[in-house]
């Protein structure tokens, strides 16, 4: 199976190392254009492309602006592709270019489908409280994450884990299921299965201010926010030290049955720093006070003989 591949962040870069890894052939790779990163603005690779130039330079890449253009389609067709692999591209693709490879193009979507269509899956079961999620592989159509579906895999998410690290695992399964659809893609097309409309949510884009913190909420709210924004954007709220106001982030915390006014500091010793929320207490294990480094918690109480003030 002669494939075209898709993709822009971390999590399509880990995918493509897998496929290409497997001797999956790959004709030609597809990324977003190099984009202005950080405080000097200077232009970034993608993922993708820091991958297949280190890794596989002989595979033709291309950064288009738009994917769905009759120019850009009439150079992936000279390629005669058997399909099209898209993971975490990052543009909705016209049903022309889709339909451009001989077999169609799939989809590997973060979620089990129809939960979670959109752009952020991970993040949003974490922010949940789901206590699974997995990988689905769909035949692409004209509708966002709309298509049948090819094969599905499940992982469970423990209570503890974040972004990162459910992102690893589901890297890992979306990797081998994503083999698996290519290698023996006649079976699994004859064995689609339609999506219920009726069981779809949708999800959007991650935006910093979701990651502000509510202390009215309950801990366990809280500490799912903590967790589907560790390690970015990372889940934060404002404290006064020295009379400045500064952005505390967390990215580790622990629900604890206590309670107290919501914002306020339950315990504050050599070891710990429990917050009050709406319902029980939130053990913050993980910090980051702006413009130092992140500490573990014992470490950060070093610095204070009173706990910074909440303010929010």
């Amino acid at each position: 199976m002669k494939i075209i591949y898709f993709g822009t962040p971390p999590f399509a870069a880990e995918v493509l190392k897998s496929l290409i890894g497997n001797g999956v052939e790959v004709l030609a790779i597809v990324t977003k254009p190099d984009r202005p990163k950080g405080r000097s603005g200077k232009p970034a690779f993608s993922a993708v492309k820091e991958f297949a130039t280190k890794n596989c330079p002989d595979i033709p890449l291309y950064q288009p602006d738009k994917a769905s253009t009759l120019a850009f389609e009439e150079e992936l067709r000279r390629y005669g592709a058997d399909l099209f692999v898209v993971v975490a591209y990052g543009e909705i693709m016209k049903q022309r270019l889709l339909d451009l490879p001989k077999e169609g193009s799939i989809n590997l979507h973060a979620s089990l489908l129809p939960k979670y269509r959109g752009a952020a899956p991970i993040q949003f079961a974490l922010f949940d409280g789901a206590k699974e999620t997995g990988v689905t592989i769909i035949r692409m159509v004209l509708k966002m994450d709309a298509g049948d579906m090819l094969a599905q895999e499940k992982i469970s998410i423990p209570k503890e884990m974040n972004c990162a690290e459910l992102e690893e695992k589901l890297c890992i399964l979306g990797g081998k299921t994503l083999l698996r659809v290519i290698r023996k893609f006649s079976h699994h097309d004859s064995q689609k299965k339609p999506q219920d409309p009726k069981e779809a949510t949708y999800v959007q884009k991650i935006d910093s201010s979701m990651a502000e913190i509510d202390w009215n909420q309950d801990a366990e709210d809280i500490h799912n926010q903590i967790r589907a924004f560790s390690p970015r954007p990372g889940a934060w709220t404002k404290v006064e030290v020295g009379g400045h106001l500064k952005r505390l982030k967390i990215f580790k915390s622990a629900v604890v049955q206590e309670n107290g006014t919501a914002g306020s500091t339950l315990s504050f010793s050599k070891s710990n720093w429990i917050i009050g929320c709406r319902n029980g207490g939130l053990s913050l294990l993980k910090v980051q006070l702006e413009g130092k480094k992140r500490l573990p918690i014992d470490e950060f109480v070093l610095a204070f003989s009173s706990p910074p003030k909440l303010k929010y």
